[in-house]
């Protein structure tokens, strides 16, 4: 099970054709705290880089920090590329009402610092991919744009490959936030809805009759 979950709610019934056709204009406020957001991240992502490499820790408060703006621009890429049409929160805190979510452990105890100290290379594969995938949902999005406006409905057929195509660019963009040290499954797990529950308390011992 992949540790950085993805789940996007099938957007059923009538979709806003007015904020679709708009979409790229009303979504300029989300846009702009996106990209201050991803400034202070990426800065964020350097320090932990060192911190890895050299304590193999990340730091918890820069972790929860590049968590927050994984989840931000998660609910910001589902806005923009049509997936839904609630408006996102203004903020990177965990929200299961909103209908995209992305579940994100808690940092581990300790992590390779090999693994941390070459990302960008033996990430290479996962930048085209996600390259690939982006490519994916920008087409599926142009046109789920004109279904949308002509029928005012997005397709199953259409929705599937645009959430996993959203999803691997979440999981990609967790992957390089350092996050996590696996690759991101290529096909999306609907089943991986978080970490693992924790193991059931064992049964509790009978007492021994012969105690009295």
């Amino acid at each position: 099970m992949y540790p950085v979950s993805y789940q996007a709610d099938f957007p059923g019934g009538g979709r806003n054709r007015l904020t679709a056709f708009f979409r790229y204009i009303v979504a300029i406020p989300w846009l702009i705290v996106a990209a201050l957001y991803g400034f202070a991240a990426s800065i964020a992502i350097f320090i932990a880089w060192f911190a890895l490499v050299f304590t193999a820790r990340y730091p918890e408060g820069l972790y929860n920090f590049v968590a927050g703006y994984v989840r931000f621009n998660t609910r910001v890429n589902a806005f923009i590329y049509l997936a839904t049409d609630e408006w996102p929160p203004f903020n990177g805190d965990t929200n299961e009402s909103y209908p995209v979510r992305v579940g994100i452990p808690p940092p581990k105890p300790e992590y390779s610092r090999l693994k941390a100290g070459f990302r960008l290379i033996v990430g290479i594969p996962v930048i085209l991919l996600a390259y690939v995938q982006s490519l994916i949902a920008l087409v599926i999005a142009l046109i789920g744009w004109f279904a949308i406006l002509f029928t005012g409905k997005l397709s199953e057929g259409l929705f599937d490959p645009l959430r996993s195509a959203l999803a691997y660019n979440a999981r990609a963009t967790a992957y390089f936030g350092l996050l996590t040290e696996d690759y991101p499954p290529f096909s999306l797990e609907d089943a991986s809805a978080g970490p693992p529950p924790p193991e059931p308390p064992p049964p509790p011992v009978p007492p021994d009759p012969g105690t009295p």
